[in-house]
């Protein structure tokens, strides 16, 4: 309607990445196929932005985030909450020291039904005849078409990993912008399917699910997802000196209440003070145009991956992980 043109449509990404006067691709496909689109648009020399998880599989996060960075051209992550001005905010709040040395960053983020049932849609919607099955299975073992597959595929363990990965990508790349961090060195994660919804439907995601992360600076990260209950939910950032709390991540706050170290630099609970910033999505747009670096770059995408990646490694196995970034390498006690 804006263009006065109809958009053209195309059955595979491959054919996309030929048009010559393509600039630039977003990928919103299945997380499982993140890593491939990316690859493939980074060797076509196109811009990108890509949705988190940027992976569900190292190997092919490393693949990916080497040919992106061979190609020079602008990605940027689908973490879109650090450029909110409240979070740039909490950023540069905690770099002044007011929290003092950190101990816990926990999140707990809760809702009464699994994200994925709100996607689902039956044989009226979703038809066969308009679907290129072998290319959305992308290589995994051949099966009859399903509609409640194809449109709830959050809930498949296959095409996603469930809220760690999904959900929690957010708040780890979140812990990583605001503190510093960059790579956990060591990862536990259990998780199960609650009684409460399981159904038909066959849905293989754990629904209810913990990962805790222990990072340089000995300093614990936990996220925890409990999708058949909505209470309880907190995101909070724990120094002793004062802590920040970021639940909404809209209007942080911060205070010192049980701060064994609080020097009375805080008093009371406040409002974080917004730091300007683009929006995430412009800021993409204007790194094109200027070259720059943006927000959520291939290296931010990189990190909040290997973290959830290695919770999930833990969760498939029930053994704790650790990564090395000199080998870029997951191993297991």
């Amino acid at each position: 309607e804006w263009f006065g043109r109809d958009a053209q449509q195309f059955v595979s990404y491959r054919q996309l990445l030929e048009c010559k006067d393509l600039d630039a691709v977003t990928i919103a496909s299945c997380d499982v196929h993140h890593t491939a689109h990316l690859e493939a648009a980074a060797k076509a020399g196109k811009h990108i932005y890509c949705e988190k998880p940027l992976a569900v599989e190292l190997p092919d996060l490393i693949r990916a985030v080497d040919a992106a960075k061979a190609a020079g051209t602008v990605v940027q992550i689908g973490t879109q909450i650090r450029s909110l001005p409240s979070i740039v905010g909490a950023r540069d709040l905690f770099r002044t020291g007011v929290f003092g040395k950190l101990s816990r960053v926990e999140e707990c983020r809760n809702q009464e039904k699994p994200y994925w049932y709100h996607y689902l849609k039956g044989n009226d919607i979703v038809k066969e005849e308009d679907v290129d099955w072998k290319e959305f299975l992308h290589g995994l073992p051949m099966r009859p078409f399903r509609a409640d597959i194809y449109s709830g595929w959050y809930g498949h363990y296959e095409f996603s990993r469930g809220p760690i990965p999904n959900l929690g990508a957010h708040y780890i790349d979140l812990v990583h912008f605001i503190t510093g961090a960059t790579f956990p060195t060591s990862c536990v994660c259990l998780g199960t399917i609650s009684p409460t919804w399981k159904d038909e439907h066959n849905f293989t995601n754990p629904n209810s699910i913990q990962a805790t992360w222990i990072y340089p600076g000995d300093f614990l990260v936990s996220s925890s997802n409990n999708l058949a209950n909505g209470a309880g939910c907190i995101r909070k950032l724990y120094g002793d000196k004062g802590a920040l709390d970021f639940t909404n991540w809209n209007k942080p706050t911060y205070d010192c209440e049980g701060a064994p170290q609080r020097d009375g630099s805080i008093r009371g609970k406040k409002e974080v003070t917004p730091t300007e910033h683009p929006d995430h999505f412009l800021n993409w747009l204007q790194c094109m145009r200027s070259g720059e670096t943006p927000n959520a770059s291939i290296d931010a995408g990189y990190q909040h991956a290997v973290a959830v990646i290695m919770a999930m490694k833990s969760y498939e196995t029930g053994r704790k992980t650790f990564y090395d970034p000199v080998k870029r390498e997951i191993t297991y006690a």
